[in-house]
This record gives C-alpha cells, sequence and structure tokens, in this order.
C-alpha cells in the first residue's frame, strides 16, 4: 500500500512540484518571520546579556530594561545593606550622541561601570585590557562601533583612536563581542564617574544598580529581599528565563504587549498558512480527482476507506516533509548572512522549527481530509459504468 500510494503520489510530477512549491513558501515565509520576530525581541534585552550581573535593581515603576528612570546615589547604599547581598554597584544605562573627528554624530549606548570591581564589564574581549578603563578619558567599544564610530569608511577604528562624548575626549583601549542594542546603535563602556561626566549633568544620575547574592542564597531569594526591604524592584537577569521576575521575560512581554511588533510579524505567519492551506488544499483535491478511478478501482477490489484514507494521509505527509524540509533549508540559505551581518536580526530557537512542523503537517491533514471526503462518497460501481 505503501509503496502505490507513493507511485501514484510521484507520478503526478506536476501537481506533486506544486504541493511542494506550496508547502515550501509557507514553511519559509513561517519560519523566516517567526525567526526575525524572536531576534528582535532578543535584542530588547541585549543590556541584560551585555551587562553580565546577576540581579538588576531598579526604580520600582521601571517594567522592562530599556526604561530607565533615574535613581538615587544612596540606593546603592541601601541595596548593599541587604543581608542576602554579597555586593552592589552602580550602573549607569543610557543613550548618548558620540562626535567624531570629521564633525559627524553618532548614537550610541553608553554604560558606566564601577571603576573598582569592573562588575558590568563586558564578558568577551576581543582586544585590549579590561584594567586599561581605569586610565583617564578611556572607553571599551564593541565589534559594531569599530564600523559605526570610524569616520573613514576605508578604514575601522582601533584601540588608541579618539572620538568625543559631550566635547570630552573618549580614547578607546578595548575591543568586544557585545549584542546589538534595540535601537540598533553599538555600546561603549566606561567608568561609572566618567559616564556621569559625558552625560549632561541631572539631579539623579543613577540608571540601576547590579547586585549578586551571598553564597547559599538563590537569586530569587535576594530578589525578593531587596525588593522587600528597599522598596526597590529587583530583577534577576537570566536570559529568557521561566521565573516571572526575570528581567528577561519581563522586558520581552512588555514589547509583546505594548508595541505593535507581534501584530506585524503574526499577520506575515497567518498569510503564509492560508496561502499554504490555499495551495495545498486545492493542489491536492486536484490530485484526487485525477485519481478517483484508480481509488474507486481498489474500493471496487475490496480495499476499505481507512485504508485509502491512510494512502491520502501518507501521500499528503510525504509532501508535508519534503516541502518543510526544503523550507527550512531555504531559510537556513537566508539566516546565514542575515547572521553574517546581523541584520535583519535572526534568531531560531528550536520550537520555531517544531512549530511550523506541526503547522505544515495541519495543513497537509486538511488536505488530506477534502479528498478522504470526496473519496467516501464515491461509489465503486461508477468505475465499471464509465
Amino acid at each position: 500500500m505503501i509503496g502505490l500510494a507513493l507511485k501514484m503520489l510521484f507520478g503526478e510530477s506536476a501537481k506533486y512540484l506544486m504541493l511542494v512549491a506550496g508547502l515550501f513558501f509557507a514553511t519559509f515565509l513561517i519560519v523566516q518571520q517567526a525567526s526575525v520576530f524572536c531576534g528582535l525581541l532578543r535584542w530588547t534585552t541585549s543590556t541584560l546579556k551585555n551587562v553580565p550581573a546577576p540581579i538588576f535593581v531598579v526604580e520600582e515603576r521601571v517594567e522592562q530594561v530599556n526604561e530607565t528612570n533615574p535613581m538615587r546615589d544612596t540606593d546603592v547604599s541601601r541595596v548593599r545593606s541587604v543581608a542576602s547581598v554579597r555586593w552592589a554597584m552602580p550602573l549607569y544605562s543610557g543613550i548618548q550622541r558620540v562626535r567624531l573627528t570629521d564633525g559627524s554624530f553618532k548614537t550610541v549606548q553608553l554604560i558606566g561601570i564601577d571603576s573598582s570591581s569592573l562588575a558590568g564589564a563586558p564578558a568577551r574581549m576581543v582586544e585590549g585590557s579590561l584594567e586599561d578603563l581605569r586610565l583617564p578619558n578611556t572607553v571599551i567599544i564593541d565589534e559594531l562601533a569599530t564600523e559605526r564610530l570610524s569616520p573613514d569608511k576605508t578604514r575601522r577604528i582601533k584601540i588608541g583612536d579618539q572620538f568625543e562624548i559631550n566635547d570630552i575626549e573618549a580614547r578607546v583601549v578595548g575591543i568586544c563581542k557585545a549584542m546589538r542594542s534595540f535601537t540598533g546603535g553599538p555600546y561603549i563602556w566606561t567608568t561609572y564617574d566618567r559616564a556621569l561626566q559625558y552625560t549632561p549633568s541631572s539631579r539623579k544620575m543613577l540608571s540601576a544598580v547590579i547586585a549578586a547574592p551571598v553564597d547559599g542564597v538563590s537569586l530569587e531569594q535576594a530578589a525578593a529581599d531587596i525588593s522587600h526591604e528597599t522598596g526597590l524592584r529587583a530583577y534577576v537577569n537570566r536570559s529568557f528565563g521561566d521565573n516571572p521576575g526575570d528581567f528577561s521575560t519581563a522586558t520581552i512581554w512588555w514589547y509583546v504587549k505594548n508595541t505593535g511588533i507581534p501584530i506585524s510579524f503574526g499577520t506575515t505567519v497567518i498569510i503564509g498558512f492560508i496561502v499554504g492551506v490555499a495551495i495545498a488544499c486545492q493542489t491536492f483535491y486536484a490530485f484526487v480527482l485525477d485519481n478517483l478511478k484508480h481509488l474507486g478501482a481498489l474500493k471496487a477490489m475490496g480495499m476499505g476507506n481507512w485504508r485509502l484514507s491512510g494512502m491520502l494521509m501518507l501521500q499528503a505527509s510525504t509532501v508535508g516533509c519534503i516541502g518543510f524540509g526544503l523550507g527550512l533549508l531555504g531559510t537556513t540559505a537566508f539566516a546565514v548572512p542575515a547572521i553574517h551581518k546581523t541584520q535583519p536580526p535572526f534568531y531560531m530557537p528550536w520550537q520555531v522549527p517544531v512549530f511550523t512542523f506541526f503547522v505544515i503537517q495541519l495543513i497537509c491533514i486538511l488536505a488530506a481530509l477534502i479528498g478522504i471526503v470526496r473519496l467516501s462518497f464515491y461509489e465503486p460501481a461508477m468505475v465499471f459504468r464509465s
């Protein structure tokens, strides 16, 4: 039965190729758009990944990491006074404009960290040393900044080059790897005190307090203690965690609920599903009509409806697997240059292809059911009448 079903399927080459093409397009559209959507949401948590601190303590009304309500400098001491906290350091995070040597301006994400401990420093250095950040007027930039902050397009900015932030010299002493920010600008690290000099002054300048728990105390317990004793909001910094108190999860859900990003990408995914259903159902129904006499003959020879339905299901699922595989291969071909250039943002967790596979199989099942319904009303005697 399996061999006969596949022979019938591959024998109709035109309809077989049309089915594969429709499912390929549906797979590519769903996987590509879902992966770009995940990549874009991943960008929203880039500060949490680029500043490796176990706990972020922010102002009580802050709901996501890109929203920075200024805090008092004394809040650092308040967090340090909590018994379950091992250390707590100030952090500045804000968008600033950099003036290049040719007079042009670029927007960057400026991060200021404690000069003594260097807590919150980039984890992956490419060139230079973190300790050089303690030298006067020094900064560490990410790899994106080597492209964006270079006034001469023929060469990249390197260690020793200079630019200005708020008319103050900034000399590059290190280059690191970092995730691109949601705003698209590069990251620049400096010390906390120097970040306050680079930034136009205001009454409150502290963006957040980063902290770590004492040995034997969980991150969740330390965050709860900080929130209870200080009245501030403490988040655990765990990328894509399941805990509702996780800062990455809170940030992603904030963008899901308060922006049009899910609607925009969700509409495209739905269109891909509809197109796949339309092409697969119409083409597979035409395939069943063309082979109705052969199926009717099998029915007349004693093959039951269940076995015939199994043949149609096998044919539909086979086309679905082939179309899904080719669509995933096409998405991979799209992803390679996207990952290399980091444009557009592309991140494919394992849930995306698994979800898409079941969606494609659902489309195939719907297409097969239409053929099964048509076959169930076909009388075997009609084969001999014709």
